[in-house]
């Protein structure tokens, strides 16, 4: 009967779709188009190139997840490194919370919600045609003893997932310093970046950072590399790509040409051969690279940052931790990120730019939090039947059937909400390319905070709160009352959360699976592509938008568990999903093209800390509400706890992932002592971090080859 009830809630119609969806990922094999679901393995070769249409293909089979249930850790170490170790922590961590946190909530807390008699107007017998409220904690009895229950599973969960948090720090802080010392010697560990340096119309840029720092160190200093003002001269190398790709679809297909050639001679009325055209133009490009290239090795188109080379990690880690001037806006350094992370298109001019630009996207993030509660706002008006009887009377006939009013309450607001989302991460991510980052790891993990935060206020809070900017302000504005609206507000929410994690959940990871939108893309490109063009771009996983997604139906989870413990199966369910699904695509479909060394883990540990703050601030309101004040206060000191607990971590393990200790960076560099080919590295360390569009670029004469690309020469 209970089934039923969640059923008819939620919507049986959504509820079955959004299963067979589930059911179909999970038992299909991936399909014929290759290009799109395991360019990994295309990639490095692995694997074949198939034919369009294979029918044996589309006959379900569940082999894959075994593969994906194999994949041990080590395994998913080599290939995603330790920020996809990181990613799958998040996912089994998050796995082993809520086995516990699902016990305590299904086989305690549920039954005692059933059996309180609060909501005297529901008729309990009858479980089909009644709301989710009977199976809240509204449903208890103010005042009751049962209460104690609710009390006494918040301070066990609060316990429980603290513990956790502290052995998952612990571990992964452990495996960063072993990844650290098992690695090869890399060269971001032996270069700093600098920035903000002064300039002097006596010296050239490079000359002044060459006298600083052989000054300042000695005995560590290597080399440096100036970074030069190239943002043309990529857009010239990005028009050159399209037109070279071009002439080897055209060179593929003969008929094309010659529809091409017609084409133009009735237009412009002659018959030049398109392909002289396009390598005309080539060439054209080509001698602009070069004469742009020669502009930028002057020294006006130097820009006020420079990398900088070091015999060593201990005196890169030196050179970064200390102040290099009396005045602070002046050399400015940071870890260099990895020679494939760095972001070329942005190095900021001056300390002040820099700043203005955190400013202006902080402004403009707000905003677009802001405005983006209007859509939120629609979508909380579809959940209430009769407000849209009164706002569209015309629909009074279409929403008394009960199968079109499930469809609208139930699941249209989950899947209009779900579409406003879909530009949230790369606008984010926009946003955060343009505050002054210098590597895509940093961007990635600045616009992860933005989407978390952003879907936290507009999603959560927003909903909550009716979408109403004045309720969420007033909430705010007044600390004291804080805990009291939201007990009165998060429940009632309960059944549109529940559609939430079943519609945007359980769809969102199964369309991992799917990738229907790089599907549709490479269909409607197919056509205009060379058949025999095998050259394509591994996708990387986009943390920027799952780890904010996970981490939101983590807090969901938390806030309800005691609140409305039927969520909790299908949260539960979402991270098996995602266990398996994700599993899959780091073998098959993700290739890294960073590697933080696990520096997300603190954004995920935060993030849980905040989810247990916000559930134990409810229950004090909640606890408030239904009378039982000793419980309320005594409910009081655990968010003072879970901050000091996030405190000690914060101490305790976040040093880790800002900079390795003097201790590990000595012992590093003893063990690249007796490294024989540490002479070729430093040899190789000066053009690492060369800017790629200061390299010779060469389109191949040989037009007979298809396959020759244009080609970087070092």
């Amino acid at each position: 009967m209970i089934v039923s009830a969640l059923l008819t809630s939620v919507g049986i119609n959504t509820a079955l779709c959004v299963l067979f969806f589930t059911l179909y990922s999970i038992l299909r094999k991936q399909p014929s188009n290759y290009e799109v679901y395991v360019p990994r393995l295309l990639a490095e070769g692995i694997s074949k190139r198939r034919s369009r249409f294979n029918l044996e293909r589309l006959i379900p089979s569940a082999g894959w997840v075994a593969e994906a249930w194999r994949l041990s850790e080590e395994e998913l170490l080599s290939l995603s490194g330790l920020d996809g170790v990181v990613f799958m922590r998040m996912i089994t961590f998050s796995l082993k919370m809520f086995t516990f946190v699902g016990m305590v909530g299904i086989l305690v807390i549920l039954p005692v919600n059933c059996w309180g008699n609060q909501l005297k107007d529901i008729d309990i017998v009858d479980f089909v045609n009644n709301s989710l409220d009977v199976f809240t904690i509204s449903n208890v009895n103010s005042g009751s003893h049962w209460l104690w229950v609710h009390f006494s599973a918040v301070y066990i969960v609060s316990g429980f997932i603290c513990m956790l948090l502290f052995f998952e720090y612990k571990y992964i802080s452990s495996r960063r310093i072993s990844y650290f010392y098992s690695s090869e010697p890399q060269p971001h560990h032996f270069t700093i970046l600098v920035h903000s340096i002064p300039t002097s119309s006596s010296s050239s840029i490079s000359y002044s950072v060459e006298r600083f720092f052989s000054e300042l160190y000695p005995s560590t200093y290597l080399s440096h590399v100036v970074v030069r003002r190239t943002n043309k001269i990529h857009g010239l190398l990005s028009e050159a790509k399209k037109l070279y790709k071009r002439v080897t679809q055209l060179r593929s297909k003969p008929s094309q040409q010659k529809r091409m050639n017609r084409g133009i001679s009735e237009l412009f009325g002659r018959k030049d051969n398109v392909i002289e055209e396009y390598q005309k133009k080539l060439e054209d490009i080509e001698e602009s690279v070069r004469l742009k290239q020669s502009e930028a090795s002057l020294a006006g188109e130097e820009s006020r940052a420079a990398f900088v080379f070091f015999r060593s990690c201990l005196g890169a880690a030196t050179a970064f931790h200390l102040k290099q001037s009396v005045n602070p806006t002046h050399w400015i350094t940071e870890l260099a990120p990895e020679p494939r992370d760095v972001y070329w298109p942005f190095f900021s001019e001056s300390f002040m730019r820099r700043w203005i630009s955190k400013l202006v996207v902080v402004f403009v993030c707000t905003l677009f939090t802001i405005s983006f509660l209007l859509p939120v706002v629609f979508v909380q008006g579809l959940t209430n039947l009769s407000q849209l009887e009164i706002l569209f009377p015309f629909l009074t006939s279409i929403l008394s059937i009960k199968f079109f009013s499930q469809i609208v309450t139930g699941y249209l607001p989950s899947l209009i909400l779900q579409l406003f989302l879909k530009v949230v991460p790369p606008a984010m991510k926009f946003l955060s390319s343009i505050q002054g980052y210098i590597s895509h790891s940093d961007i990635e993990m600045s616009a992860s905070r933005k989407v978390l935060w952003f879907t936290i206020w507009n999603v959560f809070f927003a909903s909550v709160f009716s979408g109403s900017v004045l309720s969420i302000l007033n909430a705010l504005l007044d600390p004291k009352n804080i805990p009291g609206k939201l007990a009165v507000a998060v429940p009632a929410q309960a059944s549109f959360f529940i559609t939430y994690v079943v519609t945007q959940g359980w769809t969102s990871v199964s369309s991992e699976l799917f990738r229907v939108i790089p599907f549709i893309f490479s269909w409607i490109t197919r056509p205009f592509t060379s058949p025999d063009d095998d050259e394509f771009e591994v996708p990387s996983i986009p943390y920027h938008k799952d780890i904010p997604r996970v981490l939101f139906f983590g807090l969901l989870g938390i806030t309800y568990f005691f609140l409305a413990p039927l969520i909790l199966p299908f949260v539960l369910a979402y991270f098996c999903l995602a266990y398996i699904i994700y599993q899959n695509q780091f073998i098959n479909v993700y290739a890294p093209k960073y590697d933080t060394a696990g520096k997300f883990w603190p954004v995920i540990h935060n993030s849980m800390i905040f989810s247990l703050v916000l559930m134990q601030i409810i229950a004090v309101g909640i606890f408030a509400l239904k009378k039982l004040s000793m419980a309320s206060t005594l409910t009081m000191p655990l968010p003072v706890l879970t901050l000091l607990f996030n405190e000690y971590c914060r101490k305790r393990f976040l040093p880790i992932f800002v900079a390795y200790s003097a201790e590990s960076l000595i012992k590093k560099d003893r063990q690249d002592q007796n490294d024989a080919t540490m002479t070729q590295f430093y040899e190789n360390l000066v053009n690492a971090y060369k800017d790629p569009a200061l390299l010779p670029l060469q389109f191949s004469p040989n037009n007979d080859n298809l396959r020759t690309p244009l080609t970087y020469q070092a």
